[in-house]
């Protein structure tokens, strides 16, 4: 004699009704694990958005060879100190030195987090509004020493280069600016903008003799990090700055050997500030590293507890219901009849808690658009977030699903 013919509740029917029933009696539960399941996917897949933003954030391209420069700071403080000749005579003293390839005297380094900007416009006049730009005041070796390539135009000449003291306020009548900034000054075509003018300080009339193809700002979370001009000109002033590069692999040697050389070379200065590229870019997006690793943990968590609820409510359905599984196993449900039955209802739960996540991860994230200025959430987060925490929550309730299946029919019968 067999079963075949008798029909059997987990292994023939498919009934959404009779789990209904089962979740209405447990209902408090049940909303319980969908809405923690609803408020994960809002912060999981808001923070996954996050991280990825500010990952792509902190892979820019800076435009220099970051990997084999540094820069480093000399300060005179003799009453006789002259900081144009001695510029001069740090710059050709690095210069000498074996496996650097360039050096400059720099106001400002990339992603360093200080420098100067200013507004440029194509027309004369307070009337118009200036485009914001990172200024570097750079020699005719920038380029060579920044790594940066020239798209259009040509570079700075020996004669073009001027002095500038702490107390000037104009301009050189040159500059060369990034395509970036090209492209915002001339929209409909940047490469033409060599040979135009532009405006500094609303009036100051200055001839665009080149483009280059990429440099950042020194501030990572400027929106117009790509704006970027440089001046022809060098600083008379008791600080400097000098930005070196140097072949691969010879960078850490050559920032020993720089640091020693200069002391050596001047007592009547400190030299300080000795920094790589690539640190520099530690510290710049430091802040994003700490938050990234924030939002990694407390993902984490809360998936950790979202499925630990989903194994105590599978588990606590379970202990309730040792009779109704005995009863329904000694009719002829299958172990597998079982273990589909208390994931379908699992599979319910989730539903509901991923639509619910799916309204609260847009709202959250128009608030967090309005706040702090980012881009909304591409439409593939979503459906990607519900199938997360739907595998989620069949992961975790396949363990107490396998226990409720292997209770023996006649030890459930007898449970009180």
């Amino acid at each position: 004699m067999t079963h075949s013919s008798t029909p059997s509740f987990f292994a023939e029917n498919w009934e959404i009704g009779p789990i209904f029933r089962t979740l209405l009696r447990n209902k408090v539960g049940a909303m319980l694990i969908a809405l923690q399941i609803a408020f994960t996917m809002t912060i999981v897949v808001n923070a996954i958005y996050i991280i990825v933003e500010r990952s792509e954030k902190m892979q820019r391209p800076s435009g220099i060879d970051e990997a084999n420069s540094f820069f480093i700071s000399s300060v005179g403080f003799s009453h006789d100190y002259n900081g144009l000749v001695s510029s001069q005579e740090d710059l050709n003293l690095i210069r000498s030195l074996n496996g650097v390839v360039d050096a400059i005297q720099i106001n400002a380094v990339p992603l360093s987090g200080s420098g100067w900007s200013m507004g440029l416009q194509t027309e004369p006049g307070a009337q118009f509004d200036g485009t914001g730009t990172a200024v570097y005041m750079v020699d005719e070796h920038a380029l060579n020493a920044l790594d940066v390539a020239l798209v259009a135009g040509e570079n700075f000449s020996p004669t073009d280069i001027q002095v500038r003291t702490s107390s000037q306020t104009h301009w050189p009548d040159k500059t060369i600016i990034t395509l970036a900034m090209a492209n915002r000054l001339f929209p409909n075509d940047g490469l033409a903008a060599v040979g135009k003018t532009v405006y500094i300080n609303d009036i100051e009339p200055m001839i665009i003799t080149g483009i280059i193809d990429k440099l950042q700002a020194p501030w990572v979370g400027w929106d117009n990090v790509e704006n970027v001009m440089l001046t022809p000109e060098i600083r008379d002033a008791k600080s400097s700055r000098y930005f070196i590069r140097t072949e691969p692999g010879a960078r850490d040697r050559i920032m020993t050997q720089v640091e020693s050389a200069l002391a050596k070379s001047n007592p009547g200065r400190i030299v300080k500030e000795l920094r790589s590229i690539e640190e520099t870019r530690l510290r710049a997006y430091r802040d994003n590293s700490a938050m990234i690793r924030i939002l990694i943990s407390v993902m984490v968590i809360l998936v950790i507890v979202t499925g630990l609820g989903i194994v105590g409510l599978v588990s606590f359905s379970v202990n309730q219901r040792k009779k109704q599984i005995g009863t329904r196993r000694a009719l002829g449900a299958s172990q597998h009849a079982i273990v589909r039955y208390f994931m379908l209802e699992n599979l319910l739960i989730s539903t509901a808690g991923v639509l619910l996540g799916a309204l609260l991860t847009v709202g959250l994230n128009i608030v967090l658009v309005d706040a702090f200025s980012l881009t909304p959430i591409a439409w593939y987060y979503i459906p990607l977030g519900m199938l997360a925490l739907w595998l989620v929550g069949q992961l975790a309730v396949y363990g107490p699903a396998k226990k409720a299946a292997s209770i023996p029919p006649a030890l459930a019968t007898r449970s009180a």
